[in-house]
């Protein structure tokens, strides 16, 4: 079968290459599956440079999330077991973890369903109890992880601010759904917020970006309001000053999603029913920018490591004839 894989650690255009190499085969308590769709998530560019806290054995295939295909023919998401990620035609992984797949949704759109939505939904409403009536600011609100935090708060009754970086994201956070739309490259986010929540600020801040978002969003957060550290895009991880925190009365809170599979996989399964409910009313959708073949997976994983894309990018491998979907 084929499949990029890397040899050196380096960046992606470099670093990946594509190859022939045997089907992987699967061990205990394991399935093999062929892979529909897989998307790409800004892990598997920390995967390629070796800056991910999850460094597996050289040679490995990136690829963290899929729609696969069963060997007696059923339509999961998964978890792809690394070293044999979804960047490739065929996986393994965790028979368990498997997940239906969503019939509202395509292979594509189900590739891209499961980690960023999974992630919003226990963010928002684990973590942040997020209240219908309140104030959420999503920065990066047209990427992938904050586009679907967009959909989620206003699927859960909330106000949506979504921050994003160029004019030219402004308009799909507006079609996402936003309220406001702020453009941090040309406007001051922290103003911006307060003149639109009337000086109260947001009540619940999703930041995956870190950094300068980080300290814009103690400067807006509202009273008793909570911001949920999700990850680290801009490269910079904050240090909170504390004391800000005591004196304003709002908390930091914590999201490593990986981390309920090991502790509470219950609550991942009901979360999964959670999103096929609202995919199937439409309530959420994931934002599919690109489509990609196969070939092009460097160059997009690239792209995605350098910030320049918007929404999801997914590889979509050609279906067999007469298959579905």
């Amino acid at each position: 079968m084929q499949a990029w894989r890397v040899h050196t650690p380096g960046e992606p255009r470099e670093a990946l290459r594509l190859e022939e190499i045997p089907e992987p085969v699967p061990g205990e308590g394991e399935v093999r599956l062929r892979v529909l769709a897989a998307n790409l998530n800004f892990p598997d560019a920390l995967l390629v440079r070796g800056q991910y806290q999850i460094r597996p054995p050289l040679p490995f295939t990136p690829g963290v999330e899929i729609c696969g295909l069963t060997d007696d023919g059923r339509r999961v998401i998964a978890n792809p077991s690394l070293p044999h990620g979804g960047f490739a035609e065929y996986v393994t992984a965790s028979e368990r973890a498997l997940l239906p797949a969503p019939e509202s949704l395509d292979d594509a759109e189900a590739a891209a369903l499961h980690i960023g939505y999974q992630t919003g939904w226990f963010g928002l409403h684990r973590r942040a109890r997020l209240q219908a009536g309140e104030t959420l600011l999503v920065h990066a609100a047209a990427g992938g992880v904050g586009s679907a935090a967009v959909q989620l708060g206003k699927a859960a009754g909330a106000t949506v601010i979504g921050v994003v970086g160029g004019k030219g994201k402004v308009r799909t956070a507006e079609e996402l759904g936003c309220d406001l739309v702020i453009d941090r490259t040309g406007e001051d986010v922290v103003s911006r917020v307060k003149e639109f929540t009337g000086g109260r600020g947001a009540d619940v801040v999703y930041d995956p970006v870190g950094g300068d978002s980080y300290t814009a969003s103690a400067k807006c957060v509202a009273f008793e309001g909570r911001i949920v550290v999700v990850g680290f895009a801009s490269g910079t991880i904050p240090t909170p000053a504390l004391n800000h925190a005591l004196v304003k009365n709002y908390s930091i809170l914590g999201l490593h999603w990986g981390l309920y599979a090991a502790k509470d996989p219950a609550a991942i399964l009901a979360c999964h029913t959670e999103l096929t409910r609202l995919a199937g009313e439409g309530a959420i959708k994931p934002l599919i920018s690109e489509v990609i073949a196969l070939p092009d997976v460097a160059d997009a994983v690239q792209r995605l490591a350098d910030g320049a894309t918007t929404g999801r990018v997914v590889l979509a491998m050609p279906r067999q004839p007469g298959a579905s979907r």
